[in-house]
């Protein structure tokens, strides 16, 4: 078959070919938009879920149709080496010119600027990473205290009264949220809470791993009652088979149930492996239909490619020690393990390797599904472990 009009595409963040399944988030996106812009409450929400769920891909949609209800959005990515006040500063400033050409002088577009200069003189004195400049004024006494927890409330208020002068509204659109530390969840948390009291028109949509909702919980204990954590799993059967055959069938390309039947075994139902079986096996294929045994040759090339690239440059970010605590977790099963399993099977105690558990956690790689319990947050890790460390503690 012609490989040209593949229409898988597996990649990170990448849009599959049909966005099976999760509709129901789009509408809830939808209707948060419409209601804020509207001047009524509706709760900001954080997308909940395993890495290869789609959660990029929702983020990247939902911030399509923010645009499409006519909301001035940002979308963000946090990462482990920069601020949160790094991140916001630039698309902020962007925003606030943006509103500032519009028709018409505004007080309120025009003081948003001085007290975005009060913040960001506020920062730069801690916040090494902070390098865009604004000319003006900052406003003494707003924003400007040094304390993120006051002061980037302040600065969020200015910029959604500002929107609400202009007859608009602000979308933030912020994936990989559970990297930031618990001080800066605290202050953004602090922010939307002063945001909803006012109902004023911006909104918080953001993305995450497990530990988000611990993490958030850690930060301001009513972060529950503020935000909506809707969870994002593997997709249903009827919907792994739709996100497959649709595709397929829009190019005259058939797949057998029992190829339909392998991939479902191999991939768990994750959008990420669905897309990889769909692209592999399409370009091994002579001819429609797409049958079991090109499945299982597809099977192989899939699991080598996934090896070399999406478990590699996560493997390639351990330490060795990381790696040995990684592998345990692997070879003691499928599914969560108590931590002090894992700690047994590398001989110590399991405070001793606390901390390289902890660091895990930081870096995304596992999570606590329930108080004791580790996790791999990559699916298909495990396996991956058990390939690259074989033999390892004599297992």
């Amino acid at each position: 078959m012609d490989k040209v009009l593949n229409p898988f595409s597996p990649g990170a963040g990448t849009p599959p070919p049909e966005l099976a399944g999760r509709q129901h988030i789009l509408d809830k996106a939808h209707i948060m938009f419409e209601r804020l812009k509207a001047g009524r409450s509706e709760k900001s929400f954080l997308l909940i879920g395993l890495r290869g769920v789609g959660k990029t891909v929702l983020l990247n949609e939902i911030n399509r149709l923010s645009e499409q209800s006519g909301y001035n959005s940002i979308l963000l990515e946090a990462h482990e080496r920069k601020s949160l006040a790094a991140l916001l500063l630039p698309p902020l400033r962007q925003l606030l010119f943006k509103l500032d050409r519009m028709e018409n002088l505004s007080s309120k577009v025009k003081r948003s600027f001085h007290v975005l200069k009060s913040f960001m003189n506020s920062v730069k004195m801690k916040i090494q990473d902070i390098e865009i400049s604004l000319d003006i004024d900052p406003e003494i006494g707003t924003a400007d205290s040094g304390d993120l927890e006051s002061d980037l409330p302040a600065l969020l208020e200015a910029i959604a009264e500002a929107a609400l002068d202009r007859k608009t509204a602000v979308a933030i659109i912020i994936d990989e949220l559970q990297y930031l530390s618990e001080h800066e969840m605290s202050a953004l948390i602090m922010a939307i809470h002063r945001i909803a009291q006012k109902k004023l028109p911006l909104a918080l949509v953001g993305a995450g791993l497990p530990q988000l909702v611990g993490l958030m919980g850690r930060s301001k204990s009513y972060a529950e009652r503020l935000f909506d954590f809707p969870r994002i799993g593997p997709l249903e059967k009827s919907d792994a088979i739709a996100a497959l055959r649709g595709p397929a069938k829009e190019q005259d390309v058939e797949i057998t149930d029992s190829a339909l039947r392998e991939i479902m075994v191999q991939t768990q139902g994750y959008p990420y492996f669905l897309q990889e079986w769909g692209y592999q096996a399409w370009n091994l294929a002579e001819k429609s239909p797409i049958d079991l045994l090109t499945i299982k040759v597809a099977t192989k090339e899939s699991i080598q490619r996934l090896d070399e690239s999406f478990f590699r440059v996560r493997f390639d970010r351990l330490t060795p020690r990381e790696k040995e605590y990684l592998h345990s977790l692997a070879v003691l099963g499928d599914g969560a393990q108590r931590s002090g399993d894992i700690a047994d099977k590398l001989r110590v105690t399991p405070q001793s390797v606390a901390p390289i558990r902890n660091s895990l956690i930081k870096k995304g790689m596992i999570y606590s599904p329930a108080h004791g319990d580790t996790d791999f947050t990559v699916p298909l890790f495990g396996a991956f472990m058990k390939r690259v460390m074989p033999n390892v503690l004599g297992d």
